[in-house]
């Protein structure tokens, strides 16, 4: 059966509470999931790859051909962690996140080292598995005690594009993207805020649907009627109701607006926040620009200080919120970029796809902060010190949010596939346990 647009929304859109039931794929037993520490994951994607020698694994002696004009990294709030002088913010909040210097998996394509960071696995195998958001609003999400109407699984603004969310888990499992821009008020969420359609007209529109519905009323008693029905009431409670100010960044003080920073990826981060506050389990900010072949400093001129002010500020505001402790932040991309400048034409100061050595950030809901683990060597091209694979970040996530990583997941043609399955590529070197706290060593 198709689906048509309107019915892929109201579905969306109208969370757990109802659709649960349905879904007899929930009901299959699990294997005993560890405690938990945190509830929440804010993953900030830098879609295309962020530079990890301009961001935090600077290496001023290595030359104007590796560094360009950031030569001087800057001290942090943590002594002996420097990272790069365009985030003097993030500096400010280095004892809340760690970084994790040695990542690596050697994948340059963008499909392939998205699928891998965002999956734990390399493509090729002929399974197509789901990522970390989709894992997570299915056990956290539909078949958890999660009841809110807002979806367990929420991407802002755009979905990536690079590869399926959802995987074998099917399209239920989707992140619903916002579409819009969260600096604009009104913000437009994609089937929840429209523009220039007011309140009463929204109601007209309610009002209209039910007089249509004919041969809804005549049937009594029939319950896919009835799901349908329950379907379409917190669809419209979400969209006239208190559950959708979520999205009404007006709410916010125009001090913490302004915080944040009032473009795109700072409102993004501010949303992110409220999101998390309201529960839900998963919430992933897709910040684009960072595929800088041509003209990087250019670029990072611009991303960088957008990049400090937004983040600086998530870490700091669940903080003082009480959030922190149960909501992962993790920043990354698919891979980083070379260490080694492009100054030839075309590129004219660009930097490649790197997958060899690059940087990741992790703080909260269990991660310690004010730590570095692993390195690279003296030109940020080799990981000389405790490399970390895609699977052995994702695994300790899971361990964190409670989540199994021996749980099976369901499989549309009844294959045993784990939630996070033994590695086969050697690409495992274990989980990030020196930086979990109350982890063992």
């Amino acid at each position: 059966m198709t689906l048509t647009r309107r019915e892929m929304l109201k579905t969306s859109l109208a969370g757990a509470a109802g659709l649960a039931l349905c879904d007899p794929l929930l009901t299959r037993a699990a294997v005993a999931a560890p405690q938990a520490r945190a509830q929440s994951v804010i993953q900030i994607w830098m879609w295309g790859g962020p530079a990890h020698l301009d961001t935090f694994d600077p290496k001023p002696g290595a030359g104007y051909d590796y560094v360009g004009p950031y030569d001087t990294p800057i001290a942090t709030n943590v002594d002996g962690i420097q990272i790069g002088q365009m985030l003097p913010k993030l500096a400010q909040q280095a004892d809340k996140y760690s970084i994790l210097r040695g990542m690596t998996h050697g994948v340059n394509g963008h499909e392939t080292a998205s699928y891998l960071v965002q999956t734990g696995h390399k493509s090729g195998d002929g399974m197509v598995y789901p990522s970390v958001g989709g894992v997570v609003s299915y056990f956290k999400g539909y078949r958890a005690d999660y009841a809110g109407l807002i979806p367990p699984y929420i991407v802002l603004t755009k979905p990536q594009g690079r590869f399926s969310e959802a995987g074998f888990l099917g399209t239920r499992y989707k992140p619903f993207s916002t579409g819009g821009n969260p600096s604009k008020d009104p913000f437009l969420v994609e089937g929840v805020v429209a523009n220039g359609i007011s309140r009463k007209r929204q109601e007209n529109r309610r009002a209209l649907l039910n007089e249509l519905d004919t041969l809804g009323r005549k049937i009594k008693g029939n319950a896919a009627f009835a799901a349908s029905d329950r379907c379409e009431q917190q669809a419209y409670d979400l969209i006239l109701g208190d559950a959708g100010k979520v999205f009404d960044l007006t709410e916010e003080p125009d001090a913490i607006r302004a915080r944040y920073g009032r473009q795109e990826f700072g409102q993004s981060c501010l949303l992110a926040r409220r999101l998390v506050e309201q529960g839900v389990p998963y919430v992933t900010i897709n910040y684009r620009g960072w595929d800088t072949h041509k003209q990087h400093f250019q670029s990072m001129q611009r991303q960088l200080p957008q990049l400090d002010s937004g983040l600086s500020t998530l870490f700091a505001d669940l903080s003082e919120r009480g959030l922190l402790d149960s909501t992962i932040v993790w920043w990354g991309g698919e891979f980083g970029r070379t260490p080694k400048i492009q100054w030839d034409p075309p590129w004219n100061g660009g930097r490649g796809h790197y997958g060899k050595a690059f940087s990741s950030v992790l703080g909260g809901g269990g991660f310690n902060g004010g730590q570095v683990l692993g390195a690279t060597d003296e030109k940020g091209e080799n990981v000389v010190e405790r490399k970390i694979y895609p699977r052995d970040l994702i695994g300790s996530m899971y361990e964190l949010l409670g989540i199994n990583p021996e749980a099976t997941l369901p499989h549309p043609q009844g294959i045993t596939v784990k939630a996070m399955p033994e590695a086969t590529d050697g690409q495992d070197a274990g989980r990030l346990y020196e930086i979990m706290k109350g982890a063992r060593t």
